[in-house]
């Protein structure tokens, strides 16, 4: 399943050279080999995870539940996810392809679990997708200060913003990786530049208010926690440019950990400052549709709020192009093992993209965001709820990879003390998130998503038990 290597040339420990080597295949994905710089890797996790849209949409939600805790349900959250970040690292050292965990879970996990990992990553980095494409037309219109009715104007930016992403996708790798990359790093650093300036108009005084947690629940905590997860998600999507990465056995560990910890990072201070902000203001993060423009006040340099709404538009647009790429990779490497339809592995053979499977990925993120919009949803509704089914796949994927590490290594004699705990305690995070999702039931919308998810799951399984039984039926 992809390109492996053996794990005794990967390291010169003493446990990787008794390491029986792994076989070894190569495969043509009709893909650009090895023309990903380190940076340009690292730009398709961090534009999956979107880092500037998080402190204009995620945080204030995550607020509204866990008020003086908001900090500390993102260090949870980063802890969470540098877990899982070591497992699928621990992974990619080793083995690389276009189907990221899907193809890690294929070598050890049975083949009908290991095609709820395909299906459960598809439609995350497809979810995703959808998601920021209704937080995009939602900013869009804000931006503008549109009122009234503007389902034509939503529906139409749900369409140009997809169109443009799949052309770009379609194009050059080089060139949609290079463009994810400035597009965040300009969008962060202003960011940045807001929240150090609200910290200096402070005086670096700490927040006891927030260092006490005062007025924190333990359940507003808990489901705080689940909706910091979501800031993250995408983390690992580096690993779907298995076979366009330069030196990927070393690139995309690196890519992984770092975005997941420079992430973390990132979200905690601004998640520390946005609070601290508002409470110096006397306004209420939780409801505030606008909160970079009400810190950008604070620090006096009020012109960029409007810059940083730009930029937060740029990096959902960012986001829907690296989900897009991500999810075509999956699709790509699911047509080859069957899971779809063969004309998807064909990719372009000048562009060397797989053209098929990105429009197919491109449509089914756009379509449901379209009719959703037409109906009047806002976009920020289209955002909760497209982003929450996708936390499903990403969950699910994320628990099945984690618990699969632990026999991986030990078959090849790469096992140690940190491989047999680190994994479970992943998985285990990825269980109580999960649990975080559908306990207590949510109301509305939100409820019927788990049935949505558990209904498509088995769609996915009943196909690969027909094509299953459909290919042991034809003669040789």
């Amino acid at each position: 399943m992809g390109d492996s290597v053996g794990l005794g040339n990967a390291s010169e420990s003493p446990s990787s050279a008794r390491a029986k080597p792994l076989p070894t295949r190569e495969k043509d994905y009709g893909l650009r080999r090895e023309v990903l710089s380190p940076f340009e890797t690292l730009a398709q996790s961090v534009s999956t995870i979107a880092p500037a849209s998080t402190p204009a949409a995620t945080i204030p939600l995550v607020c509204a539940l866990a008020g003086n805790g908001t900090w500390l349900a993102y260090v949870l959250a980063t802890v969470a996810i540098l877990l899982v970040a070591w497992c699928v690292g621990r992974f990619a050292r080793y083995s690389f392809s276009p189907g990221s965990l899907y193809n890690y879970a294929s070598m050890i996990l049975p083949p009908w679990v290991s095609s709820i990992v395909a299906w459960s990553l598809l439609l995350a980095y497809v979810g995703t997708a959808a998601s920021v494409i209704g937080g995009f037309y939602h900013y869009a219109i804000v931006f503008v200060q549109r009122s009234g009715d503007h389902r034509l104007a939503s529906v139409l930016l749900a369409l140009i913003v997809t169109g443009i992403s799949v052309w770009i996708a379609c194009r050059d790798v080089k060139i949609s990786a290079r463009l994810m990359l400035w597009i965040e790093a300009t969008s962060v650093l202003m960011i940045l530049t807001v929240v150090s300036l609200v910290l200096v108009r402070r005086g670096f005084h700490l927040d006891f208010a927030q260092l006490h947690l005062q007025g924190m629940s333990g359940s507003g905590l808990r489901l705080g926690l689940v909706l910091a997860l979501f800031s993250f998600v995408g983390f690992e999507s580096a690993t779907t440019l298995g076979t366009e990465a330069r030196d990927p056995l070393k690139t995309i560990p690196r890519a992984v950990i770092l975005s997941s910890l420079v992430s973390g990072a990132f979200f905690t201070l601004t998640a520390y400052t946005e609070v601290l902000g508002f409470r110096v203001a006397g306004q209420d993060l939780g409801t505030s549709d606008a909160p970079m423009h009400v810190l950008a006040a604070i620090g006096r340099l009020p012109i960029l709020g409007s810059l940083i709404d730009i930029g937060v538009l740029v990096s959902l647009f960012a986001g829907t192009l690296a989900c897009i790429t991500a999810a075509a990779r999956v699709l790509l490497l699911m047509s080859h093992n069957g899971l779809a339809h063969g004309g998807l592995r064909a990719t372009h053979p000048l562009h060397e993209t797989p053209h098929r499977a990105l429009i197919i990925t491109g449509s089914a993120a756009v379509i449901p965001v379209a009719i959703l919009a037409a109906r009047g949803a806002s976009g920020l509704d289209v955002y909760g709820w497209m982003g929450s089914l996708a936390t499903y796949g990403f969950i699910v994927a994320y628990a099945l990879v984690s618990v699969s590490l632990p026999r991986y290594l030990r078959d090849h004699g790469a096992s140690d003390a940190a491989a047999r705990v680190i994994p479970w305690l992943a998985c285990g995070t990825m269980l109580l998130a999960l649990l975080g999702n559908l306990y207590p039931v949510p109301e509305g919308p939100y409820g019927k998503l788990p049935y949505i998810f558990v209904a498509y799951l088995v769609a996915g399984t009943l196909w690969y038990v027909f094509h299953t039984r459909t290919q042991a039926a034809r003669p040789d």
